[in-house]
């Protein structure tokens, strides 16, 4: 049972919709929601009977996401070989609420510049990445390097070209004034709207721990806000329900940074609270998990007037030789793309070769584009983010596993299964690539990467 701190139930009396004992009991219920979000670049909602063995048959969209699903019980997704695929992703439901944003008031017609800050584990950056049309660029930040390894995994499985993943502090983006069209700040925050899925995180809350959280969001805000374009959209989120890291924030955005305040259309269904400040109407949006089927979570929007563009600094990436085209071009789609070198091959959508230009130059890189692998003898020895691309080449030679082969696949075991040809091929489960295998003859090389395995046993 997760016992609620009576701090917390203080500072929340006066917030608009908040019901002290029907928060209480919510949490006292331990009811563990489970919700999805499908992969549009591999999967379709029809798809969903196919995941945790059947579970997804009697699924509940998430209201506020086209692509959101609740499970009426949570599968291992460890053993389920879509997971690993790429073919959803676990997130929590309340924080889908972020495609309405998007879908509002960014202009998804045209090409677009987005960087999502504080972007780990990369919820919120495969979603965007769904969102965005191909000929936009997605940076996805993460500052903490551990955490980095996460986001480029989960971006890797998600299988867009069009991401570059980062691991720069805040303060690193005024190099790119005016430079993103949008920018998302799901900012680190004190946690409350977690208690419910996470009691732990209540040993950590307090009066303090708020304070500190708030002090920490205006920093990120500050050191952030220059990259915005004039013009440009500004998403602010946490999973916190305290005002102090909510709607004093918004009061702060508009009136120390002169930003506009945008309200987005609610259908009152959803159960979703309006808030407004008294200091400044700022709207934002919050979710209490007595009245949504999710955890807590807060969701501003925000206009910038004015701002600056600056002469940025650039670098030439190194482009690959034409033999080293020659040799990838059988592995991928026809499509403009810039094949590029730093060590190994990637892949990055021509049109975006300037955009990523300036980013090399001024950011720590982590990954960019789709890996592709390197060029041996003259031939190319693929690497697993080219197995799980959206570029990949559908003609290459595949061996489908059943589920136990799957499994031991992705534990990076010996098969049994025998190819019925011979060298680099995918190994794919119920038609979705799962990554690379070498079939030699006597033997067959299982490539998953070692980072990606499975450790745990059946």
């Amino acid at each position: 049972m997760a016992i609620v701190p009576p701090a917390l139930l203080q500072s929340l009396q006066h917030l608009p919709g908040f019901d002290a004992q029907a928060f209480i009991d919510v949490h006292a219920q331990e009811e563990k929601i489970t919700s999805i979000r499908v992969n549009p670049l591999k999967f379709t909602n029809d798809d969903l009977t196919s995941i945790g063995g059947g579970i997804a048959n009697t699924s509940e969209a998430v209201p506020w996401s086209r692509w959101g699903h609740y499970l009426p019980e949570r599968p291992s997704f460890t053993f389920d070989p879509l997971f690993h695929a790429g073919c959803y992703y676990v997130q929590e439901a309340s924080s889908m609420f972020l495609e309405q944003a998007i879908t509002q008031l960014a202009i998804l017609d045209q090409p677009l510049k987005v960087l999502d800050l504080c972007a780990a584990p990369g919820g919120k950056s495969t979603h965007l990445q769904s969102l965005i049309s191909k000929e936009s660029l997605l940076v996805s930040n993460e500052v903490i390097r551990q955490r980095a390894g996460i986001l480029r995994q989960n971006m890797t499985k998600w299988g867009g070209a069009n991401v570059v993943v980062t691991a720069n502090d805040p303060q690193h983006f005024a190099r790119l004034e005016g430079f993103f069209d949008v920018l998302v700040v799901d900012a680190p925050c004190s946690g409350s709207g977690l208690f419910r899925r996470d009691p732990e995180a209540i040993n950590e809350w307090s009066p303090d721990a708020v304070q500190l959280c708030c002090g920490r969001q205006r920093r990120i805000l500050s050191d952030a806000l220059p990259c915005l374009a004039a013009g440009g959209l500004l998403v602010y989120s946490t999973c916190s329900y305290s005002a102090e890291e909510d709607e004093a924030i918004a009061d702060w955005l508009v009136e120390e940074w002169g930003l506009e305040n945008l309200s987005l259309e609610v259908a009152q269904s959803w159960g979703i609270v309006t808030s407004q400040s008294p200091n400044t109407g700022s709207v934002g949006y919050r979710f209490f998990p007595d009245q949504v089927k999710g955890e807590g979570f807060y969701l501003a929007c925000f206009r910038k007037g004015s701002g600056g563009a600056s002469r940025y600094k650039t670098t030439k990436p190194e482009a690959a030789s034409s033999a080293e085209k020659a040799a990838v071009a059988p592995w991928i789609a026809a499509g403009d793309f810039s094949i590029l070198k730093e060590g190994f091959l990637y892949a990055l959508p021509a049109p975006l070769l300037e955009a990523f230009s300036i980013i090399k130059a001024n950011l720590y890189v982590q990954q960019a584009g789709v890996r592709l692998g390197e060029v041996m003898k003259g031939k190319l020895v693929p690497d697993h983010a080219l197995a799980l691309s959206e570029i990949i080449t559908p003609h290459l030679t595949a061996t489908d596993l059943d589920l136990s082969e799957a499994i031991k696949y992705l534990q990076r075991l010996d098969l049994s299964v025998q190819p019925e040809q011979r060298g680099w091929q995918l190994a794919r489960f119920g038609g979705h690539n799962l990554g690379w295998m070498n079939a030699l003859g006597n033997r067959i090389n299982n490539y998953y990467p070692k980072e990606f395995r499975i450790l745990k046993q059946a």
